[in-house]
């Protein structure tokens, strides 16, 4: 509509006719000036104004300061530091946000043919095979929509597998302090849930994962590092257990940050892999998408990759829906091509060399933020004495009720984000905190003060109110979650 009115409106003459007739209360068919102008526009009688359409009359500066300000009250990493523990709010590079919004790919629809969009099917191909690389994994589909999808396009590549193989199995392991997606995806998929406790370290219990392995062990969804920060090291030997038992390991790939360039999943014994690639490869996070969770499969599976994949022919590239048993398409296009496409840019800007430094520069960062917090404030109450990879999970330590909540709302007031909060269950009063590799010493520095500051003040009785600065100030939580009234009219 908005070109519509751009094309018509230094049409004075006709304007001035169609609004005064407009207010009159009809457009009379037989003028052919309005007749022009509705045949080249395409609308019908029915769908005219009878009416005077009433705008506000406002000067394009107000318009301006609105719209500015909206987008000041909508927090984002380029507004502050944003330690979001476990979603890895990364900072995203603006070339690869230029090259995303190029006309070339930015105007390509997905029902084209495949012949007039070679240059971006070049790109998913090599794509696949660059994260087969990092993984360590055999082949890639990049259709899932997010990770949750490539999570559940995972666990139905096991069920179908294992269907295939004539066996009987309808358990998944799952860890305490997984990924509330985790047995989701799993039920979802027809799997029953077996919860595997911790060790006092805060990592998978290998005893417990040898007894609870069955005859029915489809598999194990496994974080490495953990929710909590921590390198699981029994890994290759709980992959051994499971695969004993005739089961498939899976990668939860949304810590993925902390390993780029050290360690690889498929060397790790896992058999499936997704990967948030917000997450991991600097692309846009929030709000529910966009996003894209491509999920890659060891040789094992590769027939049972969701369709379409990418496939190169001589100098051609196609998509193949006809992987012999595949689990069926995901969604109605093959890929959120924007953020593939941001992904990739991320990939090669940086190499192999510069992904390695990613996450050594996310571990440091990581370690230092938690090493300047006061630890009578913001206590480990597991793996104590073992560093972190890339988030660090405190508990906030006081006698006051909520504390956690408390001093993540007073943070707030400092134009800064909190971290996540009381995630994961396992720790009490969690503040579960990832800064990343995109914040600088002194960022790091300013937000480990403020925490030590607002504890005191929390100790002191204060930050009941907080945050006082914000355009919108503190909500009584439990009353917008729970007194809802909903009226539906037939």
């Amino acid at each position: 509509m908005a070109r519509r009115y751009r094309q018509a409106r230094w049409d004075e003459p006709l304007l001035s006719e169609l609004s005064r007739k407009g207010r009159a209360g009809f457009l009379p068919p037989t003028d052919p000036k309005i007749e022009a102008w509705k045949g080249a526009r395409q609308i019908l009688p029915a769908d005219l104004r009878s009416t005077e359409l009433r705008l506000p009359e406002l000067a394009e500066l107000q318009v301006l300061r609105h719209f500015n300000r909206l987008s000041q009250m909508n927090f984002s990493v380029e507004s502050g530091t944003y330690p979001l523990g476990s979603c890895t709010m990364k900072y995203n590079p603006k070339v690869s946000e230029y090259i995303a919004g190029s006309p070339g790919m930015k105007e390509v629809h997905p029902l084209q043919s495949e012949a007039t969009i070679q240059g971006l099917l070049g790109i998913f191909y090599d794509l696949s095979a660059m994260l087969s690389e990092i993984t360590g994994m055999d082949s890639f589909s990049l259709t899932p929509a997010a990770g949750a999808q490539g999570e559940f396009a995972g666990v139905l590549m096991i069920r179908k597998y294992l269907r295939d193989q004539g066996k009987d199995k309808d358990e998944i392991l799952v860890p305490d302090s997984a990924h509330g997606t985790n047995p989701a995806s799993a039920a979802m998929a027809g799997f029953k849930v077996v919860k595997v406790p911790s060790d006092e370290r805060g990592l998978v219990s290998l005893d417990q994962v040898e007894k609870l392995v069955s005859p029915r062990t489809a598999g194990m969804m496994l974080t490495v590092p953990n929710t909590l920060g921590l390198f699981e090291s029994d890994v290759g030997p709980v992959a051994r257990a499971i695969h004993d038992a005739g089961g498939l390991m899976y990668y939860d790939g949304a810590n993925m940050n902390a390993l780029l360039g050290k360690a690889r999943p498929g060397d790790m014994g896992f058999d499936v892999v997704h990967l948030n690639l917000h997450k991991t490869f600097a692309t846009p996070h929030g709000g529910g998408g966009p996003g894209a969770g491509p999920v890659g499969v060891g040789e094992t599976l590769r027939d049972y990759l969701p369709v379409p994949v990418v496939r190169k022919n001589g100098e051609a590239y196609s998509l193949d829906y006809k992987v012999p048993k595949s689990i069926g398409r995901l969604k109605g296009s093959y890929a959120n091509s924007a953020i593939l496409l941001r992904a990739y840019c991320y990939i090669r800007l940086l190499g192999a060399g510069g992904l390695d430094n990613v996450s050594s520069l996310a571990v440091v960062a990581a370690n230092y933020l938690l090493s300047k917090l006061d630890p009578q404030a913001y206590a480990l109450l597991q793996g104590k004495g073992l560093r972190r990879k890339h988030e660090a999970i405190v508990s906030v330590r006081s006698t006051m009720s909520g504390g956690a909540m408390k001093v993540a709302k007073g943070l707030l007031d400092y134009g800064v984000h909190s971290p996540t909060v009381y995630f994961p269950l396992t720790v009490e009063e969690a503040l579960m905190i990832e800064p990343t590799e995109s914040e600088t010493l002194e960022a790091l520095d300013e937000y480990a003060d403020l925490l030590n500051e607002l504890h005191g003040k929390l100790q002191r009785g204060g930050l009941e109110d907080e945050p006082k600065n914000t355009s919108v100030g503190r909500i009584d939580e439990a009353k917008a979650s729970h007194p809802l009234s909903l009226k539906v009219k037939w």
